[in-house]
């Protein structure tokens, strides 16, 4: 029955969504590179000593615990406590495990004892219980002040020692680094507790799922005290997403904001990261070997060598982490590098004087200074380019000043040059350094091994190349071919109007070589340049490389950079590079169940009987009843006099105008949203309709066949009963498994009028001529005495079908009040009531209106006086849920009860 009321286009339409969301989820999933992350291993089995904590601490926080990891000797050495290092806290995410400290833990254990422990880490990690605070909101401010409270419990442990630490370091994971953040809006909380702090897929914009306030107002104490007090925090910061692979935290919620010039904030995603390059998962972004070897070389460079503890110095520490996270020079970091080096010794010179230069070393006996005269080169060319495939960490370019053909000290280059997977490059703009006469390369003596340095100066215009993105509209069915026919090493290509997230595309980069007998190594990099998001791409040329191109982060409209393709290739090669083009669905979903919730209410106050669910949905789901809407409130926010106005009123902030700040709200999204809304409405539909027959099927294998109700009570002896109980439940436990209860209880009553609308078909299908004398008793009946109600066939199919609405939204309404259920029972064995429950005010209004709705019947509440405003209020409701649930999902189902509780008074007036 359910399909039969909709047409066959629409449902190709629906079909057609179905396919469509397919390959959208299909390209979330699996659309993204390899895991190429290495798996970290322990050399001695880890150990995890607890921490004791005070009898007070301990009772106040039963569920939660502090421990020291160790492997080996050093575990056995530090059971007895106190400690010698410098202390790192890591603090786990949603439903994280104090045991993924391990990885990072082990790999800064091997770290010390290269060094013989001249300096030593002491890994602690929180167990929150695997709390599942990014669904549930109410304990993220107990975590926060229990971590305050480890972290003075840490600082005793050092306490008489000789180097002993005043503060600690902080990595956060996912929700953890949050938590890091919120220690500074304690009222007791010393910022001088925390010297670094480091976290790895935190979404610090806004929560992924915002389920419950308790979530939103923990952002927007966290954020507005960041933003207020951005002078005041000296604390650095360092924020690394997990990329593309990460489908669970999006990197462009981890950015921190830049808040002023003096900011020590930094944000990077991981493919970005020298010599770690790959983009890793929610997960495994807390034991990928290359992200945590390069952290932790970056805690060794942080430590002062007078305290052997991190240092207090500000720019040192950015220093660091700029050196190690976001540009490496391929030299091991030095606070106050020398920029003046000598050039003496027992080595060769020899000049060069060609414009593109190759030397392959192999088995040098000598050390060889090439020389490059810049003169000539300066009124010709505007750049030079020179690439080493020898990636050790000795200085190997320099600039000598008014030489002839030697020089005895020359100018250290080889810091601004850029460490790549196979290579370490730099590229020099002449007019930049006009003190230069010549450009030395230096090529070690070397013995066993082979490596190629290359140097080439150029024009800048013939190694820069437009390449325009497609427009919204191209529907993948356009290209263009850029060949690069001259044999240069360095291209960038300018990636013309592409600047937001919503743009998708893919570039191919066809290399064909001549007189090649092994493969070359060519790299693609994505350079982003107002954010740090660049990725890599490694080929062998010659080969068809398809490199896909997004954006974690929008262009600032100040900002006019344009994206780089940079092309590291080989002058034996021709490229060519050819373009193709290819959190709040729920709102939407539940704005077209809304949407034909009213136009169900509407055709019975208007004809007297139900329309099926369906053909409502097809009628009364459109996009103009609700888009034009949001458009405008948002277009008129934009004058003086209508903010103002909206202020006085005290309502919330539109939700477009927080997706917009978050660059999510781009062309046509809210059009594509509310289609695949209504797709998801329908499919949702007909799975609650098949689930309530099978049920009643089931129902009625199992028990004798029931009739119809001859006698329909709106309020039978026991619901008042039922009612006071679940609210108790809902009091002393949790709101949202009273709502389940109601739930259950609502899907209870529906199957069995069902399975009693079925029987009664049944017995009239065997039986017509009781089922002629049936229906006339029934109409006489109903002549007779109007206040005496009996259910027909006809009303009782018309009850079905808008109980089947209500299913539907009350679906959803327990979906997303399940992450507060889920945490209460996880930790059931530690606290009975929820405190605080965010779904505790709902269901105290939600209890006693479904209790009313189970018991309600069309034919009750068709003769209202209420039901034609009832029929009217749907609307509104659905362009409110667009309007302030998109970006808050909690609010979602405050716009839900609403129509229900009337149509629940219907049956009074």
């Amino acid at each position: 029955m359910f399909l039969h009321s909709v047409n066959l286009w629409n449902l190709a339409f629906y079909a057609l969504m179905v396919f469509m969301a397919t390959l959208g989820l299909w390209d979330v999933f699996f659309g993204f590179e390899e895991n190429k992350c290495s798996m970290s291993y322990m050399f001695e089995y880890p150990e995890y000593q607890k921490i004791e904590l005070p009898k007070k601490l301990a009772k106040r926080y039963p569920a939660y615990e502090l421990y020291l990891y160790g492997e080996g000797s050093y575990a056995e050495e530090h059971k007895s406590l106190p400690l010698t290092g410098i202390p790192v806290l890591f603090l786990p995410g949603n439903a994280g495990s104090y045991k993924q400290v391990r990885s990072i833990g082990s790999i800064a254990l091997r770290k010390a004892e290269d060094i013989d422990f001249k300096y030593h880490f002491d890994f602690f990690s929180v167990n929150f219980n695997e709390e599942l605070v990014a669904l549930y909101g109410g304990s993220l401010q107990k975590q926060t002040k229990f971590v305050h409270e480890c972290i003075k419990t840490i600082l005793k442990l050092y306490k008489g020692q000789e180097f002993a630490p005043k503060s600690v370091a902080i990595i956060g994971h996912s929700m953890g680094g949050l938590v890091a953040r919120a220690l500074l809006t304690l009222k007791n909380f010393k910022q001088d507790l925390i010297n670094l702090l480091i976290t790895q897929a935190t979404p610090h914009v806004a929560p992924v799922m915002p389920l419950d306030r308790f979530i939103t107002d923990f952002y927007m104490t966290v954020n507005n005290y960041w933003i207020l007090n951005a002078r005041h925090i000296n604390l650095t910061t360092l924020s690394v997403a997990g990329g593309f692979r990460d489908y669970q935290v999006r990197s462009g919620l981890t950015f921190l904001p830049k808040l002023s010039h003096h900011t020590s904030a930094l944000s990077v995603v991981s493919s970005a990261v020298p010599k770690t390059w790959v983009s890793t998962d929610h997960l495994s972004i807390v034991w990928c070997k290359q992200l945590q070897l390069t952290t932790i070389r970056a805690f060794f460079d942080l430590i002062d060598a007078d305290t052997k503890q991190i240092t207090q110095n500000p720019k040192k520490k950015l220093s660091v982490l700029n050196h190690h996270f976001i540009r490496h020079p391929a030299k091991h970091f030095e606070e106050n590098p020398a920029i003046i080096s000598d050039l003496t010794g027992t080595s060769m010179w020899v000049p060069v004087k060609v414009s593109k230069w190759t030397y392959v070393a192999y088995n040098e006996s000598d050390k060889i200074y090439f020389t490059f005269p810049l003169a000539n080169h300066r009124k010709i060319y505007t750049h030079v380019y020179c690439q080493s495939t020898m990636l050790d960490t000795n200085s190997w370019i320099f600039g000598c000043i008014n030489s002839t053909s030697m020089c005895r000290q020359g100018v250290d280059l080889s810091w601004k040059a850029e460490l790549l997977p196979t290579i370490k490059s730099l590229t020099l703009r002449l007019q930049d350094y006009p003190s230069l006469s010549h450009l030395v390369v230096y090529v070690p003596s070397i013995h066993g091994s082979k490596f190629v340095v290359d140097c080439e100066f150029f024009k800048k215009e013939t190694r820069s190349i437009q390449l325009p993105v497609t427009h919204l509209f191209s529907f993948g069915l356009s290209s263009r071919k850029v060949i690069l026919n001259t044999s240069g090493l360095f291209y960038n290509i300018e990636l013309l109007n592409f600047g937001q997230i919503y743009q998708a595309f893919k570039i191919n980069v066809v290399s064909k070589c001549s007189s090649v007998k092994e493969e070359i190594t060519s790299i693609y990099k994505l350079h982003i340049p107002w954010s740090y998001e660049d990725s890599l791409t490694i080929a062998q040329a010659p080969s068809s490389t398809e490199i896909s191109l997004k954006l974690h982060i929008a262009q600032p409209e100040n900002d006019s950079h344009v994206a780089l393709l940079k092309m590291y290739t080989s002058s034996d090669c021709q490229y060519e590079v050819v373009r193709f083009h290819g959190g709040a669905l729920p709102a939407y979903v539940i704005s077209s169940i809304l949407l034909a919730y009213g136009g169900q209410l509407y055709s019975l106050f208007s004809t007297g009987h139900c329309l099926e669910y369906a053909a409502m949905l097809d009628k009364e789901a459109k996009p103009y009843k609700v888009d034009p809407f949001v458009i405008m409130i948002k277009f008129l926010l934009g004058y003086k006099w209508f903010k103002e106005l909206w202020d006085v009123l005290l309502l919330p902030e539109l939700d477009a105008i927080v997706l917009t700040s978050q660059s999510m709200c781009f062309p046509l999204v809210s059009l594509i949203l509310f289609l695949f809304g209504t797709c998801t409405a329908y499919w949702g539909g007909l799975l609650s309709s098949t689930s309530v027959r099978l049920l009643s099927s089931l129902w009625l294998a199992l028990k004798r066949p029931s009739e119809l109700p001859k006698d329909i009570k709106m309020i039978s002896a026991d619901l008042p009963f039922l009612t006071v109980v679940l609210i108790i439940v809902s009091w002393t436990t949790c709101g949202a498994f009273a709502i389940l209860l109601t739930y259950l209880y609502y899907v209870f009553k529906i199957v069995h009028l069902q399975a009693s609308l079925t029987s009664y078909k049944n017995s009239q299908t065997v039986n017509p001529k009781h089922s002629r004398r049936s229906e006339k008793k029934c109409s006489q009946h109903k002549d007779s005495a109007a206040h005496h109600r009996r259910l027909s066939a006809g009303d009782a199919e018309d009850s079905i079908r808008m109980h089947s609405t209500v299913i539907n939204l009350l679906t959803w309404v327990v979906l997303l009040s399940m992450p507060s259920l889920i945490y209460w029972l996880k930790n059931l064995r530690y606290y009975f009531k929820l405190n605080p429950d965010p779904c505790k005010p709902l269901a105290f209004i939600l209890i006693p209106t479904m209790a009313i709705l189970g018991n309600t019947y069309t034919v009750s509440i068709k003769s209202s006086k209420l039901l034609k405003t009832t029929s009217q209020f749907p609307l509104p409701l659905a362009v409110g849920v667009i309007a302030f649930g998109s970006a808050h999902l909690y609010r979602v189902p405050c716009f839900v009860f609403i129509p229900l509780l009337l149509h629940a008074l219907c049956n009074f007036m």
